[in-house]
């Protein structure tokens, strides 16, 4: 456990998960569960780390207990972080966009093309009917969350964000174009979260003209149901945008673990090695993606399996994260399975594709 916030189950299908529960985020009475992906970020997380540098204790005293439906009719009270940039509107900006919009805040989500956009609405609507599934209709109506989140291709209309949120692809040369773009765009005092399983904050922080402003968010999928998120120190981020980014996850209803900038940090840099492993377990025959994750789950008491996982977080995106790493470290260890290059090249994403490890369809 993290200072009492429960990890919580990786998927939002309501006919495949139990509802979580964290005791200061929602009001819940059903049991908690873990899943392979948040216990890395927390139980690893947070045994290392020294108190003072590493509570995101505000979280708790600047929240109130259900923070979903302190918004609920609507009217958000007074906040310091009015409009949130949210660029990338893929899986994980989707959730970053739900959940700002849930907690009361308005967004600007950007990407390149009306498609993605488009695309976007569709992943809307259903998280937010898993939502109201799991908390049985409780919460903001989904057409005041629709009327926070603006969709646009024009960068432009960053400028008016308070706080942005990057979560484009893990593929640094993307990353690197953005950031170069919008920081000519978005007011010089807000700070830029970067939301990557992997890539070096401090690198980030080097392309733009703020790095003492620029912070790793690692959030967890589903984000709106995940009540931690990993947060990330670079070599120039400063005191004060620690605590700037404390506040803004408070806003979201969320606790933090503050870490240092290594690629991978702590929960991919475990998790990456364990999904990556029982991906060479698939291919050397040892046994099948169903047995290997019902160890996890039996033996191990974990909500999901690690192929479970990976099929959530999407086959790409672990592809991308553990060929940072091994570029990092330049460490056998991290040298992707052939199978796992294999079915992303076939197309095998995961449940964003409705097949992986197993098959969504």
């Amino acid at each position: 456990m993290c200072r009492g916030a429960s990890a919580r189950s990786s998927t939002a299908s309501p006919t495949r998960t139990g509802p979580g529960s964290s005791r200061w985020c929602w009001r819940r009475t059903t049991p908690t569960v873990r899943s392979a992906a948040s216990s890395s970020c927390c139980a690893a997380g947070a045994s290392r780390s020294p108190p003072n540098r590493t509570s995101c204790t505000s979280a708790r005293t600047s929240t109130t207990s259900t923070p979903y439906a302190a918004h609920a009719n609507g009217v958000a009270p007074d906040m310091e972080f009015t409009t949130v940039g949210v660029v990338g509107a893929g899986v994980m900006g989707v959730g970053v966009a739900q959940n700002l919009a849930q907690t009361g805040h308005r967004v600007v989500l950007v990407d390149l093309t009306d498609e993605i956009l488009d695309n976007a609405r569709r992943e809307l609507s259903t998280g937010l009917r898993a939502h109201a599934l799991l908390n049985k209709g409780a919460g903001a109506d989904p057409a005041q969350v629709f009327g926070r989140i603006e969709f646009t291709t024009d960068y432009e209309l960053l400028a008016k964000a308070d706080f942005v949120v990057e979560n484009v692809t893990e593929d640094w040369d993307v990353k690197r174009k953005v950031y170069e773009r919008i920081d000519r765009i978005v007011r010089p005092e807000v700070v830029f979260a970067v939301n990557t399983s992997a890539i070096s904050i401090t690198r980030v922080g080097s392309v733009t003209t703020r790095p003492e402003r620029v912070i790793g968010m690692h959030f967890m999928n589903p984000v709106p149901m995940k009540p931690m998120v990993e947060v990330i120190r670079g070599h120039h981020t400063t005191p004060e945008t620690i605590d700037t980014a404390r506040r803004f996850l408070a806003g979201m209803g969320k606790d933090c673990i503050v870490v240092e900038d290594m690629p991978g940090f702590v929960s991919n840099r475990v998790l990456m090695l364990t999904i990556n492993e029982a991906v060479f377990l698939v291919q050397d025959g040892v046994a099948s993606a169903a047995d290997v994750d019902r160890i996890f789950k039996t033996c191990f008491d974990h909500r999901m399996g690690p192929l479970e996982t990976a099929d959530l977080i999407g086959l790409d995106t672990i592809l991308k994260s553990v060929e940072v790493l091994y570029e990092s470290y330049n460490d056998d260890k991290y040298r992707p399975a052939p199978l796992l290059k294999k079915m992303v090249a076939a197309g095998l994403l995961g449940r964003k594709s409705g097949e992986g490890f197993h098959k969504y369809r």
